[in-house]
């Protein structure tokens, strides 16, 4: 390892590393426009430039610079003060003095280090160049006249979000950055927005709405995919401005989806903010008192096997606790957190989360994709298999639909016959997953929301176990979900218990009369007309399908309106915080069903948050372990029968719409519109 003196500190660096790298493990900050720790070096802006003996005698770009043995760098000596105001005063020349309404103002790297390594004057009276605004899609705003040509944006598309649409044409003064006016059709798309180090690219959606310093900013948790991906949510009033991504290396790096940072204005649409009971077949107005006492009048009386309860994918622990522990109550054992019926099966945990982690995909050297499009379903868990696939060091195979999922992989087939093929060792992919030292399965809900679903997941066990996936250091049988309420429902028990009915027991009971009420938390991806005659209590925040067919609706809180608690899906527990208050007289959602308890005459035994999340850990001590990935004890699951020929099929047809929210959203009705009918690939993409 390398020995170097920074500034007279003497530091030991690991071989490969750079002069800036080891500048910053002495202690010592030194500015950059172009560098960033996840994109290849550039050396574009010349910010990082430092003073190298021995070496030449000027000034050396520190990212592209390796770090070797003896080597004396000097951050702040008068030759590196001089050239760094020197590559400022020509940054500066073309920069237009727009601060004051620039999106960026408050939070730009370009202010922040002409503050520290700018002169007070220019020498340069030459005219300021012009360049025109440049389309990139409905969500990404472009002012390039501001660009420094850091090319950030363009690195992060070609090697993060693999979609090398944005480049560069013309040289020197006249390099202009374009998609040859053709939108980013990423699903990362935005990234780039948090990426650009001035206001060249900016938000479009959020322009002209709010400066940094007015607003409220909560860290929590985003509940669109089952990733869990960490962001901070910012906020004035009661009004949800933006979202922005939080650095959590394990999860998701600091990217988030275009849904996670977007759909947020759907919070604002279509709300649910005072209770409504059916009467005279319409939903009237109601106060809370009139709503609870109307379920009340219907279930008295009522034996538990006609009552039934189902959880939506975006219910957080807590009320998915509660509402377990009332429908106990009420002697009902018919519950079910799998609302698209996919057929998991809840008695082993290793069977129903990812074991080898999100940060583990950059160990595994064989990955086979089976019934997932994780290019929709996990964007930024994608861009991991991206990573990796880029090293050369993994070979991804692919059973289920043939998609663009922005890498390279062995196209196995369609369906379950492969799969068969596979675990019969009869596929030349069976030896490379043989041949792996960590081979990786990934199994999506396409191939668990079928009839044969559980028989799909017997398979993939036999398969993984048979590759030699699953050892005492390593487990690589993993389960992406697309629902954050999945993992944590599954965790608390949200399953039918003794004789009681799942998803497909519910739906056909209510059709034939057999279940008399249903419960709906926050449930609109079910058929609802399936429903029959059931008395349906819906309890959620916006006027989705379950709204439509309720008797009686309970306003509940979004995400960013409650303290909640999401487990992901490789079964890590995160704490959502509340970062505004739900609008009219909605409530939190387990203080709702705490308060309909005691209405019923079956009082929960928990009045607080505190004693709530006690109640968790209760129900499954990995409720106490919180932010970390607690291994799961490998065991038997699935259950061995006949596959169909069907072949696999993901979930999601239109990424941007998927939950109440981003179907309430504008920006993601204006990208559905602008990025996928318009190209013909509501379906599939490119």
């Amino acid at each position: 390892m390398p020995k170097l003196k920074v500034d007279g500190i003497e530091i030991e660096v690991p071989p490969g590393s750079t002069v800036l790298q080891a500048c910053e493990l002495a202690g010592k900050e030194i500015p950059r426009f172009c560098y960033h720790e996840r994109l290849a070096i550039a050396g574009n802006c010349r910010m990082c430039l430092v003073e190298i003996k021995p070496g030449p005698p000027k000034p050396a770009a520190s990212c592209a610079m390796p770090a070797g043995e003896g080597m004396e760098v000097f951050t702040d000596s008068p030759m590196t003060r001089k050239a760094r105001k020197g590559v400022m005063e020509f940054l500066l020349i073309n920069h237009p003095l727009d601060c004051p309404i620039c999106d960026q103002g408050g939070e730009c790297d370009l202010q922040d280090q002409a503050m520290a390594y700018g002169m007070d004057h220019s020498r340069y009276h030459e005219n300021k160049r012009a360049v025109t605004d440049k389309y990139m899609g409905p969500l990404i705003k472009t002012i390039m006249t501001r660009c420094i040509h850091c090319t950030r944006c363009i690195r992060f598309a070609d090697e993060v979000a693999g979609v090398p649409v944005i480049g560069a044409v013309g040289r020197g003064e006249h390099m202009e950055i374009t998609t040859l006016e053709r939108a980013v059709r990423s699903e990362l798309s935005a990234n780039v927005i948090d990426l650009c180090p001035v206001g060249a690219l900016t938000s479009a959606p959020y322009a002209f709405m709010a400066r940094p310093w007015e607003l409220r900013k909560t860290e929590t948790i985003d509940v669109m995919d089952a990733l869990g991906s960490n962001i901070r949510v910012d906020a004035r009033g009661a009004e949800v401005m933006r979202v922005l991504p939080r650095m959590n290396d394990d999860v998701n790096e600091e990217w988030i989806s275009d849904k996670t940072r977007y759909a947020c204005d759907g919070l604002k649409r279509q709300r649910l903010d005072r209770p409504y009971v059916r009467r005279e077949g319409k939903l009237v107005p109601a106060n809370w008192g009139e709503a609870f006492q109307t379920i009340a009048d219907r279930i008295a009386g009522l034996p538990g096997e006609r009552i039934a309860a189902i959880a939506g994918d975006l219910a957080d622990c807590e009320s998915m606790m509660a509402l377990h522990d009332l429908m106990h109550a009420l002697g009902s054992r018919n519950l079910d957190c799998r609302q698209d019926g996919a057929r998991i099966d809840p008695s082993c945990r290793a069977g129903y989360i990812f074991n080898s982690g999100i940060a583990g995909i950059e160990e595994a050297d064989a990955i086979l994709l089976v019934g997932t499009n994780p290019r929709w379903e996990a964007p930024v868990l994608n861009a991991r298999i991206r990573k990796r696939w880029l090293s050369g060091q993994a070979r991804i195979g692919v059973i289920g639909q043939q998609l663009d999922l922005t890498y390279r992989y062995d196209y196995l087939g369609a369906g379950p016959e492969t799969l068969q093929d596979l675990l019969d060792g009869g596929h030349a992919f069976a030896e490379v997953l043989k041949s792996a030292e960590r081979p990786m399965v990934i199994v999506g809900q396409g191939a668990l929301q079928r009839s044969d679903g559980a028989a799909v997941l017997a398979a993939v066990r036999a398969l993984a176990e048979a590759c030699g996936a699953i050892g005492e250091e390593w487990n690589g049988f993993n389960m992406l979900h697309t629902a954050a309420a999945r993992v944590g429902g599954l965790d608390l028990g949200f399953v039918p218990g003794g004789g009681g009915r799942d998803l497909e027991g519910i739906l056909s009971g209510a059709e034939r009369g057999e279940i008399d009420v249903v419960y709906l938390l926050g449930a609109d991806e079910l058929d609802m007309a399936r429903l029959g005659d059931a008395f349906v209590i819906y309890q959620g925040h916006h006027g989705d399908a379950g709204a439509h067919r309720a008797d009686v609706i309970l306003p509940g809180a979004a995400y960013t309106e409650k303290d909640g608690t999401y487990v992901n899906t490789e079964g890590r527990v995160q704490l959502a915080l509340r970062a505004s208050f739900p609008p009219g007289e909605a409530r939190e959602d387990w203080a709702i069903v705490r308060a309909l308890s005691e209405v019923l005459g079956k009082t929960l035994p928990y009045d607080t948050l505190l004693e709530m999340r006690k109640r968790l850990m209760e129900a499954n001590p990995v409720f106490a372990e919180l932010d970390e990935r607690v291994p799961a004890e490998w065991g038997s699951f699935g259950v061995a029968g006949q596959m169909s020929s069907a072949p696999f099929e993901s979930p999601i047809d239109n990424f941007y719409m998927t939950d109440p929210i981003s179907r309430a959203s504008e920006t993601m009705a204006r990208c559905t519109l602008e990025l996928l009918q318009s190209a013909g690939k509501t379906g599939t993409h490119g």
